[in-house]
């Protein structure tokens, strides 16, 4: 291999010669193929190539199943009661079987899991930031509580004990991930607006872990540019008593063998078109 000798630029004209020098050079070499492209051929053609897919086919079947195999929750969560349809949360609280091919498909699942590990990485920010943040008890797992015989329960990602700014302590901490567009609906809007059933959740946490008097940090992190969207929200009463009737009338409905009325008049309903249980709902209609 021979190399070149560099030139210093010494002025404006002397830079402009070497530039219109590598353009030829790279004009010259056109029909060469660079080492960049050699390494990307073999990824692009192996997009149609049947082994390559049956790979992935493979994962994807793996990822799946997995899910499948693990145990339906036999009790209410507090993250689902805010839902707008109590009779899909009073399904899954039944254990009522999926539509089928209604479960979630392996990249959704991969976002999930990606969203778990988003929320490790939060976590150890603020502790990083010298916040007393702690997200498990002394036996190793995660804070959270049960009520009404265990028939509702909850888990919370953490609580910010005390920390190197003046505010309220100790404080609910609830993290989201949430691509741009959703993210930037929280930043323009606020967690109450922009989604009704985290703004449930955060109360209801409030309320069953005892920490109404301090407002809870809520924060969202961007999944395309990592910035982090943080919130103060206030202990809205109101809003979490609502939600605990809410969770008392489905438990009352469901202990006698009533099913809830459904949440629209037409399967056709928005909501309705992305429903797990859309055709057990409307079977018979």
């Amino acid at each position: 291999m021979i190399y070149q000798k560099i030139r210093f630029i010494h002025s404006y004209s002397d830079y402009k010669r070497q530039q219109n020098y590598h353009r030829r050079l790279k004009l010259g070499s056109s029909k060469k193929i660079t080492l960049s492209q050699r390494a990307l051929g073999p990824i692009q053609a192996s997009h149609s190539d049947p082994v390559v897919e049956a790979i992935a086919e493979a994962v994807d079947r793996g990822i799946v199943r997995v899910n499948e195999k693990k145990k339906r929750r036999k009790y209410l969560g507090a993250s689902s009661i805010g839902d707008e349809c109590s009779r899909k949360i009073q399904y899954r609280y039944l254990n009522y079987p999926q539509d089928e091919n209604s479960g979630f498909s392996a990249q959704t699942l991969r976002i999930f899991e990606f969203g778990h590990g988003i929320e490790d990485h939060a976590a150890k920010w603020i502790k990083d930031a010298g916040f007393d943040l702690r997200t498990e008890d002394k036996m190793g797992e995660q804070f959270g509580f049960s009520i009404a015989d265990g028939e509702i329960r909850g888990h919370i990602d953490g609580v910010i004990c005390d920390g190197p700014v003046d505010m309220c302590y100790p404080a609910l901490w609830e993290n989201k991930s949430a691509k741009d567009n959703k993210w930037k609906a929280f930043q323009r809007m606020g967690v109450a607006r922009a989604n009704p059933t985290y703004a449930t959740q955060i109360a209801l946490y409030q309320a069953y872990m005892e920490l109404t008097e301090c407002p809870a940090l809520f924060t969202v992190v961007n999944k395309n540019t990592s910035e982090i969207y943080y919130e103060l929200v206030p202990f809205d009463k109101e809003l979490a008593q609502a939600a605990s009737d809410k969770a008392v009338n489905i438990l009352t409905a469901s202990k006698a063998g009533d099913i809830l009325p459904r949440i629209a008049q037409s399967k056709d309903f928005y909501l309705c078109k992305f429903c797990e249980f859309r055709e057990t709902c409307w079977k018979g209609e």
